[in-house]
């Protein structure tokens, strides 16, 4: 019997994300915004400055704040939580510290196999990380039913590039070298954190997150056959081991979105992951993303036309969503938000998309006829 959250929670006023991630009709293309919560924001710096991000993170009433200042201040279609992809090794016993203006600074990173023995590979998530299920079950509830709320974890090469470089990198040199020469031991650890990451991802459906997003922000760094093996099989396994935790623990299904920056050779694969939505970073051409996925897809305007005049903005958001069309679409840019960038921009962004496809919908999208 599948348990209906909405005995739980306040009624659901806005579906459409969820509408389009299963390929329905929806009335206006949705929209929001990778890192929408967050240093862009006043609000989220004066919360800044009485707490440290981890803090933020861990608390589950400042994690919730966090999370709905961007819906109280856009027209957004959903809310995601306010958390981090390296809660994951932190559950797993290693040291994190985000630095600032440095970032994510691991104080003892994984150096060769036999630190995997420093991990607690049998981590109870549930208990570990309880303080994100808390923070999503409190945001559901305050959210009111305005917009679902998406949950989110780091994919298995992501999270095990930070934990064998120790913190950002641009050549992510030392977690490669793990692929090249010790394949096995790289594989042994991806399997430890597709684990722990499938049922993180569990908890966080029962806690009440609607949709999820895996983020494989580092694929970029891996070519075609690098990705095959170290990344597809895993991300396959975590949108299986989800869909098949969340029947067995009768919860209602959530849509799912693969994210995986920079790898616009394997679209195609990724849209036969078992996902229901394939992410698209800005490099994509939206026609190629058509010919290679056949699910819903999301994306993808450089992060960096938020710099631009609001005449140009409007220009390039309205070429987006005209070429990806209104159907089987969720518009995002394609990379989370930078700091410096103006919140006025970011409403500009929000309305165009709704503005221009209700004005495709009207008239009659001519993508709709690839899709029915």
């Amino acid at each position: 019997m599948v348990k209906n959250n909405s005995d739980v929670f306040p009624p659901l006023k806005n579906d459409l994300i969820l509408r389009a991630a299963r390929g329905e009709v929806v009335e206006r293309v949705p929209v929001w915004v990778m890192r929408q919560a967050g240093r862009y924001m006043q609000q989220y710096r004066d919360v800044r400055k009485e707490h440290d991000f981890f803090s933020i993170c861990q608390t589950p009433e400042l994690a919730c704040k966090v999370t709905l200042q961007p819906i109280n201040e856009f027209d957004l279609d959903a809310a995601i939580i306010f958390s981090d992809i390296l809660v994951i090794p932190q559950a797993l016993g290693m040291s994190v510290e985000m630095k600032s203006g440095v970032g994510p600074v691991f104080n003892d990173p994984l150096r060769n196999p036999k630190d995997l023995e420093r991990l607690d590979v049998d981590v109870d998530v549930k208990t570990k990380l309880d303080y994100v299920f808390k923070a999503i079950s409190l945001a559901r509830h305050q959210l009111d039913g305005k917009v679902p709320l998406l949950g989110f974890s780091g994919a298995p090469w992501t999270l095990m590039a930070y934990m064998i470089e120790g913190g950002g990198s641009k050549t992510q040199s030392k977690a490669k070298n793990w692929l090249y020469t010790m394949p096995e031991e790289s594989h042994q650890l991806l399997k430890i954190l597709t684990r722990v990451i499938s049922d993180y991802l569990i908890e966080q459906v029962a806690a009440g997150a609607q949709m999820l997003q895996v983020f494989e922000s580092t694929a970029e760094y891996l070519g075609p056959e690098l990705f095959d093996e170290f990344c597809v099989v895993y991300l396959q396994e975590i949108a299986h081991n989800v869909k098949e935790g969340i029947r067995l623990r009768g919860l209602e299904e959530v849509p799912m979105i693969v994210f995986a920056k920079g790898a616009y050779h394997s679209l195609s694969k990724l849209s036969y992951c078992g996902y229901d939505v394939v992410g698209l970073d800005w490099t994509v051409d939206p026609k190629i993303a058509r010919d290679f996925v056949h699910i819903t897809v999301q994306g993808n305007l450089d992060p960096c036309s938020l710099y631009a005049s609001d005449e140009d903005l409007v220009a390039m958001t309205t070429e987006m969503v005209r070429q990806f069309g209104t159907r089987n679409y969720i518009a995002n840019l394609g990379h989370g938000i930078y700091p410096d960038m103006d919140p006025a921009k970011v409403k500009v962004f929000i309305d165009t998309v709704h503005k221009v496809s209700s004005e495709m919908m009207k008239k009659g999208d001519p993508f709709d006829q690839l899709y029915t």
